[in-house]
């Protein structure tokens, strides 16, 4: 790993972390010298977490269940499809090798396995091999789910075969703590979730092998995850997620002797940890409501799957869900659509690895059930529906509605313009969360537009992670956004895949409703470098929307001599054209259905760019590892420091 990595992470800890980063360096020291194989975990009694869902199953819509036999029938195929790409097919009569949980399907080459200490394979800097992303998929076994619910309502003896080859097979490859599918807290937490689920489901159709290879996997990640918590600036989803399987994994297992931990501790961990990642308001810490839904996604399973336990989860955290939900709907558009805001892995709990394009809103509805707030939820997309009964929990109040979101820093602009159902949402919010932010972008002051719940004005993407190099700063950064940059330079600074050494402060300075609906927001990012705060004030009006931009000198800063060089950006979604038509007028147009003018400020240029080479040539990413062509729109040129501004109006059609 390289040192200008580790001396960037260093300097987003604070000194209590210093010395926790150097107790867990020796934890791991310790640990390699001990390994001992899986004959240190005995295979005790699985008590089933998940009694309440294996009862709910059969009751799933006949929707849901041909959704199930699909997933099955596309794994007992040696098929295995995820982050956008496909993993070489198998054969029947050997559908999962040792070699298959090391492969990195799109470089075609194999991962350091388990004749390494899981903390000695370095990955974060690896490109060669590819995004070790690809490979903890299907580590986190998540195939095994639907394979499961499958034999679980039919009895099928197949996928009962294929369940137990795939476990033997990854007991074999992966013995602890050696190999890949050791080395991150997450996974180890989600591939615990996976087979507590199988387990729930089918543990009287496995052989006592099968049962006592569960079981010992189980306890070993207990261990594992009570060992080397996920604290102080990394403590993000991964520790929700981490909590989330030590809790369950308690319910499973009461008689372990493996950790000192308790089911009370694990609990009121795990209430902790969603109190500080979903905010009083309901907003995601994390500046991403698919973060925020995979976070409320392991909450909810739990608070579920405890609630007929020795230890149920606190009235508290069915209200913040509930919290959570309120956001959701409040950024989604008419036709429930949530917009795409940061890092966006794909990331899912209980699944058939199907794709999930609403997964926000999904996960909402669920969580209006449980809390008793609605009739029952009726969009089973996805194998956790089969979950939506009404909690045993007091129901919640309902959340008054509200369109702007202070802690977390967004407000929504919703109005009818001529026959248009048009919706705006700005982000006015702080970059992420704790000290690195791992998944915020440099967006502050960004819009999103949706016109009759067809979405207009976008966030960008994601696309990769680790692998991603130059493209996943791209989309991080102010320029692939829908806002204004000046001197080509970033609002909060990148340094490292996941970190920033600098962030950009945001705020809301007022918010206006009624007929001239508007919100007025500001943001710090280019005061140390250039002394200045952009200002932006958004309005929906009768013809459409206004924009202005200001920039203002910060008191005690040296300002520039010159106007800033200055680009202002809209990002189209896939299927919108564009086409200069004057010297500040850009029509743009998806076929007959939508037709709208973008004004521009004046002495500029305008460039338009779609799937053109380059970083800015016009590129989205809609899915974890696909990129496709949309269109760009750029206005370069200078706004005078302290003027009114430079205004832009979409006249609307």
């Amino acid at each position: 790993m390289s040192l200008a990595w580790y001396l960037k992470r260093l300097r987003a800890m604070s000194l209590p972390e210093v010395f926790h980063r150097l107790e867990e360096q020796v934890k791991r020291r310790t640990a390699r010298s001990r390994l001992e194989g899986w004959e240190r975990f005995e295979p005790v009694a699985i008590e089933s977490p998940f009694r309440l869902f294996a009862a709910s199953l059969p009751q799933a819509e006949q929707g849901l269940i041909c959704k199930i036999n699909y997933a099955a029938e596309f794994a007992l195929e040696g098929r295995y499809h995820a982050l956008g790409r496909d993993w070489p097919k198998r054969n029947a009569d050997n559908l999962y090798p040792e070699t298959l949980w090391v492969l990195d399907p799109v470089s075609d080459r194999s991962w350091p396995c388990a004749d390494l200490y899981c903390f000695d394979i370095s990955y974060r800097h690896e490109r060669d091999l590819g995004d070790i992303k690809y490979v903890w998929e299907i580590n986190r076994l998540q195939f095994l789910q639907p394979l499961a619910a499958r034999a679980f309502l039919a009895q099928d003896k197949a996928a009962i075969d294929a369940i137990e080859r795939a476990l033997e097979s990854w007991f074999r490859a992966n013995p602890p703590f050696r190999g890949l599918g050791w080395n991150s807290g997450i996974e180890v937490a989600l591939r615990a979730i996976s087979l507590l689920i199988v387990s729930g489901l089918v543990a009287n159709q496995l052989s006592d092998k099968a049962r006592a290879r569960i079981a010992q996997i189980l306890s070993a990640s207990l261990f594992w995850l009570d060992r080397f918590p996920s604290r102080f600036s990394s403590a993000n989803n991964h520790r929700i997620a981490e909590d989330a399987a030590r809790y369950l994994i308690c319910l499973a297992l009461p008689s372990t002797r493996k950790t000192s931990l308790t089911l009370e501790e694990a609990a009121g961990d795990l209430e902790r940890e969603v109190a500080l990642q979903i905010l009083s308001d309901g907003a995601p810490a994390e500046q991403s409501p698919t973060y925020g839904a995979f976070t409320a996604e392991f909450v909810l399973m739990c608070l579920l799957a405890g609630q007929e336990g020795p230890r149920p989860l606190s009235q508290a955290v069915l209200e913040r869900l509930n919290r959570f939900a309120s956001f959701v709907e409040a950024l989604s558009d008419r036709t429930g659509h949530c917009p795409r805001i940061g890092d966006d892995d794909e990331g899912r709990v209980m699944t058939l690895s199907q794709p999930e394009p609403d997964y926000a809103t999904n996960i909402a509805g669920l969580i209006r059930t449980v809390a008793k707030l609605e009739t029952p939820f009726t969009g089973q997309n996805d194998l956790r529906d089969a979950w939506a009964v009404p909690s045993a929990s007091t129901p919640t109040e309902p959340v008054p509605a509200r369109d702007t979101f202070l802690e977390g820093g967004y407000s929504v602009l919703r109005r009818k313009i001529g026959e248009r159902e048009v919706e705006l949402v700005m982000d006015h919010g702080p970059l992420g969360y704790l000290s690195i932010a791992a998944h915020g972008h440099a967006d502050a002051l960004s819009i999103m537009l949706s016109v009759d719940g067809e979405p207009l004005f976008i966030d960008p993407g994601t696309y990769l992670y680790h692998s991603g190099g130059a493209w996943r700063d791209w989309f991080r950064s102010t320029r692939a956004h829908n806002t204004l940059t000046l001197n080509g330079q970033d609002q909060s600074t990148i340094s490292g895949t996941f970190n920033w050494s600098s962030k950009a402060n945001a705020q809301r300075l007022e918010l206006k409703e009624g007929d001239a609906m508007s919100v007025y927001s500001c943001h710090d990012g280019y005061s140390g470098t250039l002394g200045l705060e952009h200002h932006r004030h958004v309005s929906l009006i009768e013809t459409g929307l206004e924009i202005t931009d200001f920039l203002r000198p910060v008191s005690g800063k040296p300002n520039a001599k010159t106007p800033p060089d200055c680009e202002l950006v809209f990002q189209l979604a896939e299927g919108l054209n564009a086409t200069q038509k004057a010297a500040t007028v850009v029509e743009i147009k998806k076929s007959s259905y939508f037709t709208s003018n973008l004004i521009l400020p004046p002495h500029g240029k305008i460039e338009i760019s779609t799937g053109e080479e380059g970083f800015d040539g016009g590129w989205v990413s809609p899915a974890f590892g696909r990129l496709v062509p949309a269109t760009r729109i750029a206005w370069r040129g200078r706004l005078n420091v302290g003027s009114d501004g430079g205004l832009t109006r979409l006249e609307i059609g």
